[in-house]
């Protein structure tokens, strides 16, 4: 398996590094991440148009696991990781 740092990685790691290029660097892979992003849904609105009689179901898929991710960021449901301490 290849090693890459997803977008919440690049974000987190930003916390830790605090050097002007790193800074830099950082907001680099977000902008990066981001038109990546608009890329992939203005694709996916293309084809929507194109073959929406045909694709119906697929897109809806779709349409509901982006919105389903999209809910569970705003809710955080994540499971977080981590050393537990004792109290």
């Amino acid at each position: 398996m290849p090693y890459a740092f997803t977008e919440q990685g690049v974000a987190m790691l930003s916390g830790v590094l605090n050097s002007d290029k790193a800074i830099q660097v950082n907001i680099s892979i977000m902008r990066t991440f981001l038109l990546i992003r608009n890329f992939a849904l203005t694709k996916l609105k293309e084809l929507e148009r194109k073959y929406d009689k045909q694709f119906v179901d697929v897109f809806e898929a779709i349409n509901y696991l982006i919105k389903k991710d999209n809910i569970n960021k705003q809710h955080n449901t994540r499971v977080k990781i981590g050393f537990k301490t004792k109290e």
